[in-house]
């Protein structure tokens, strides 16, 4: 998709939403001759804030390719914010009912069109102690199997400076000025998967092929040593559900319930 095609609600976003970001944030952004110049593609980006895709979708309109993101279908409901949403072609996401799958044809139409279809592969804001990408789920491996579309990692910091996830305080930390970093790097190859049945296995495989794409170059961004093995969030609950069963008095009485264990069930 060409600039000249992104169309008016895609502008009148950009209207909307540009100048508070360059006034209220610096910004470095790298990696952009990696984003295609035309054709279908697939972008998977790590998830650290709720001010993510207003810090991706700046970028990347500055490329002249706007990106396609799978949201919550409940978004696109009623309201200025469900105007847009539809208007600028995002792509809503039921999840838990029979039309869950409706999203990932949607993407896979998107991109056989030649337009660029945005994936969070964590599903949710990451819940690692440190803010590194955790284990990704396998939408976006799907599709990019079933387009053999290129997938560009992107890894993304400093909107989590801005507003960190899980925050008990719902505000904005402007001041000082915070940078919002951006990088997307080179395709991830994934031709030893192309023809082979989409098993449990091979999505996993490639899930984690472009997860470990993205994580380091999110290493470079943050300068700093990316953790061996990604977050896992379902094991980490149950490493505590254990510990809190195995720490229970003599006579039998739990010591009281395990508060970080019930904030995560809560999420």
């Amino acid at each position: 998709m060409s600039r000249r095609r992104i169309g008016f609600w895609y502008r009148l976003a950009a209207v909307i939403c540009k100048p508070p970001l360059l006034v209220l944030f610096k910004r470095e952004w790298r990696g952009m001759e990696n984003i295609p110049a035309d054709g279908g593609f697939i972008t998977a980006i790590n998830h650290n804030s709720y001010l993510d895709p207003l810090s991706y979708a700046h970028y990347q309109y500055n490329t002249g390719r706007v990106p396609r993101f799978l949201a919550k279908s409940g978004l696109f409901k009623g309201g200025f914010v469900g105007l847009m949403m539809r208007g600028t072609g995002q792509i809503p996401v039921y999840r838990e009912s029979a039309d869950a799958a409706v999203a990932f044809r949607a993407a896979v139409e998107a991109i056989n069109k030649g337009e660029c279809v945005a994936f969070y592969p964590e599903g949710t804001l990451t819940r690692d102690p440190d803010m590194w990408p955790m284990q990704g789920k396998t939408g976006a491996a799907r599709v990019a199997l079933l387009t053999k579309a290129p997938v560009i990692p992107v890894a993304q910091w400093g909107a989590n400076e801005v507003m960190p996830p899980y925050a008990k305080e719902k505000k904005l930390r402007l001041f000082p000025r915070k940078t919002l970093r951006v990088q997307a790097g080179p395709p991830v190859d994934l031709s030893e998967f192309y023809g082979k049945e989409p098993t449990a296995e091979v999505l996993r495989a490639v899930t984690d092929r472009i997860m470990a794409d993205i994580t380091g170059l999110l290493a470079e961004v943050r300068q700093e040593p990316a953790p061996a093995e990604p977050y896992d969030h379902r094991k980490a609950v149950a490493a505590r559900r254990r510990e809190s069963k195995g720490s229970q008095a003599p006579n039998g009485t739990p010591p009281g319930p395990d508060p970080k264990a019930q904030e995560d069930e809560g999420k």
